[in-house]
């Protein structure tokens, strides 16, 4: 009978193996070819639990069988075999470890924090209008950056829809946006859609992507690369208020200078 404390038998389970299936595996290699009664005696192991332990074994490749049921007889294949399966182990081991390392980044930048920035990118046509759903969720007037003729030939059918969304939630908005035929045709519609625009020459000002701080968000749609990205992040959120305090005061200027005013 196989004696469970033995040092071979503690090392196959450190190994890898249960301990039922290192108690099988000595019997077998003692008893040579056998069929599963007196495997189970050897290794003290009730009938019908050793026909699932010797299943296991094949499985791994430890054990072979041959013949039918009820005579079928199996044999513990060469110890070799031991150091084969540790090697394959050791394979998926290092698999998974690199499948890990590659999804720990990711997951880092998941985690949620408290007062930890949080920074989401979204792509392709259904992320930019993702992160303009975003906008949305806003408690606060939004401070925004906007070139409305990149806007509409992005996205043609989303915007009207949003301005009118965007205004029967309440949600006021500034914007900042180049004089072109689309930006005046925006900023004559001011009152409408709840908004206050400020016209800058198109030749002198002209910006890509999109920005809008809100909250302690800043979002940016770009529609060249077809990315969205938002940064939340109070410190962050209120720098870029205040930067654009002041882009607001010199776009009024331009506007009235420019005479851009509607």
């Amino acid at each position: 009978m196989i004696k469970i404390d033995s040092p071979i038998y503690r090392s196959l389970v450190g190994l890898g193996l249960s301990e039922k299936e290192a108690g099988v595996y000595l019997a077998l290699l003692e008893l040579g070819k056998r069929t599963v009664s007196p495997i189970a005696r050897s290794s003290n192991i009730n009938r019908t639990t050793v026909y699932d332990i010797l299943s296991s074994l094949t499985a791994k490749g430890l054990v072979s069988v041959s013949g039918k049921e009820p005579l079928q007889e199996y044999v513990a294949e060469s110890p070799d075999k031991i150091l084969d399966l540790v090697k394959l182990e050791i394979e998926k081991k290092q698999k998974d470890l690199k499948q890990a390392e590659g999804v720990i980044p990711e997951l880092k930048s998941m985690h949620n924090v408290a007062d930890r920035p949080k920074v989401r990118f979204y792509e392709g046509t259904a992320g930019v209008e993702e992160v303009y759903e975003d906008t949305l969720t806003s408690h606060e007037t939004i401070r925004a950056y906007a070139n409305v003729n990149e806007m509409h030939a992005a996205l043609p059918d989303y915007f009207p829809k949003y301005y009118k969304r965007r205004t029967n939630k309440g949600i006021h908005i500034r914007a900042i946006i180049p004089s072109n035929e689309a930006g005046k045709e925006r900023a004559d519609k001011d009152k409408e859609e709840a908004r206050e625009s400020a016209l800058v020459p198109e030749n002198k000002v002209y910006f890509s992507p999109e920005i809008n701080i809100y909250d302690n968000k800043v979002m940016i749609a770009s529609w060249k690369e077809k990315l969205g990205i938002i940064i939340e992040s109070k410190e962050i959120a209120e720098a870029m208020k205040t930067i654009y305090e002041l882009a607001w005061k010199e776009s009024k200027r331009l506007e009235k200078e420019n005479n851009l005013v509607l």
